[in-house]
């Protein structure tokens, strides 16, 4: 197992995720231990980053989460409803729709997210994050995600550049909403 500090442009071959590696970070003594996931939830994601390309895709991570450790189990494929401009809009309306549309925003919605928390626990799972893709851009949460995130929920980040999936990243809020941190990710074979 290697140990890497993820998501910092600096450290570009580091915050790759390939070959189940471990990654985590350090703060001060202490090593926060974040999300566990396995290799083909990894490459699920990059695909669904790659097959919805050039439009963001997006779903999201079940698991359990045990004190500071998340595991993921399975992760949801879902339709970026913003590929349905009219839908999306009577949801949440963008700013600035000629800036802004599929490409760059993802929307998750509503009556999906309920479907899957309900049967998540009715099998008793949780949802612990979400994932989506950042087509030609990296890997880094925006400012829209900042403002669209929750504290505590994990934020994985796949850049897809021309297509092919690059750097994955994963985030965590922070409590008082101010920035994203990076999130210590181990990736566990099947």
């Amino acid at each position: 197992m290697r140990f890497y500090f993820t998501g910092h442009a600096e450290h570009k071959a580091e915050s790759r995720i390939q070959n189940a590696e471990c990654f985590s970070f350090r703060v001060g003594l202490f090593v926060l231990m974040g999300l566990k996931i396995k290799q083909q939830d990894i490459a699920a994601i990059r695909e669904h980053g790659a097959r919805d390309y050039p439009n963001e895709c997006c779903g999201i991570l079940l698991g359990l989460a045990e004190g500071a450790e998340k595991r993921v189990s399975e992760t949801v494929a879902l339709k970026n409803l913003r590929t349905d401009p009219d839908a999306a809009q009577k949801l949440l309306p963008l700013e600035s729709p000629g800036a802004e549309s599929e490409r760059n925003r993802f929307l998750i919605d509503p009556r999906e997210q309920i479907r899957v928390e309900k049967d998540a626990r009715a099998r008793g799972l949780e949802v612990l994050g979400y994932y989506h893709s950042h087509p030609d851009h990296l890997a880094r949460p925006s400012k829209y995600d900042r403002e669209h995130a929750w504290p505590w929920y994990s934020y994985i980040i796949v850049a897809i550049a021309k297509g092919e999936p690059r750097d994955l990243t994963c985030w965590i809020l922070t409590e008082d909403r101010e920035r994203f941190d990076p999130e210590a990710v181990e990736v566990l074979n099947p």
